[in-house]
């Protein structure tokens, strides 16, 4: 069946689409040796060259679970001295994409695939998917503010921030924190507004995925749920 080539390229490539369109734009890409064009869409008969390259099919998707560390990050490339996330894993899992991100003070489950429907489904807003955090503060939250963060929300520039909250030990300093939503730095962001600050943030759940006893910077393959 045949494929638009902008969304060939984003999952080949490791790409977004519209990282793609530009590549195609700027006459980097060839369909049977002769340029491509934007809206072109193609099937495994035709030849597909990047940069002089042959760009291959691929065979079929992978799904990836990862426990990253703190202190990488979730980009191809380094930030300062900082590593990436693919530098914990095998070349051939290289091209993969992220889903969604963790920043780089946190730690904890993230998937990789070169599959774009199930990245886009699994982070969409209007696709629920319950992410679970295990949250340490660097000071007891305080039941009011436990209570304006669950019940309430905190207003943040981007919007409102509702959370849920589980209590994980008695001096209230760690959380387990639920939310459906991934907006950058958000956790952070809504305890910071009340003036915590969070010392560490280590999420455990993706939807359906679990770390499931996964050590930090070991990685497996998982089924698409």
């Amino acid at each position: 069946m045949p494929v638009r080539l902008n969304k060939f390229l984003a999952e080949s490539l490791g790409v977004s689409r519209r990282e793609a369109d530009d590549l195609i734009a700027a006459g980097k890409v060839f369909i049977d040796e002769k340029p491509a064009v934007l809206g072109a869409r193609i099937d495994k008969s035709n030849k597909v060259c990047y940069n002089g390259s042959i760009v291959p099919f691929l065979e079929g998707y992978t799904y990836l679970a990862l426990n990253k560390p703190a202190g990488y990050v979730c980009s191809r490339k380094r930030q300062g001295d900082f590593p990436t996330l693919y530098e914990l894993l095998p070349e051939k899992y290289h091209e993969l994409k992220t889903v969604g991100r963790l920043d780089r003070d946190s730690s904890g489950l993230i998937l990789l695939t070169n599959d774009g429907d199930f990245a886009f489904k699994m982070t969409h807003p209007k696709f629920t998917k319950v992410k679970i955090y295990e949250v340490e503060l660097d000071q007891p939250l305080q039941p009011l503010h436990q209570q304006m963060i669950a019940d309430f929300g905190i207003d943040l520039p981007d919007g409102r921030s509702r959370l849920g909250l589980e209590k994980m030990d008695d001096r209230r300093k760690k959380w387990r924190v639920m939310m459906t939503e991934g907006r950058n730095r958000q956790i952070r962001r809504t305890f910071g507004a009340l003036g915590y600050t969070v010392v560490s943030l280590h999420r455990t759940d993706f939807g359906p995925y679990r770390l499931d006893g996964l050590k930090s910077g070991d990685f497996t393959e998982v089924q698409k749920v």
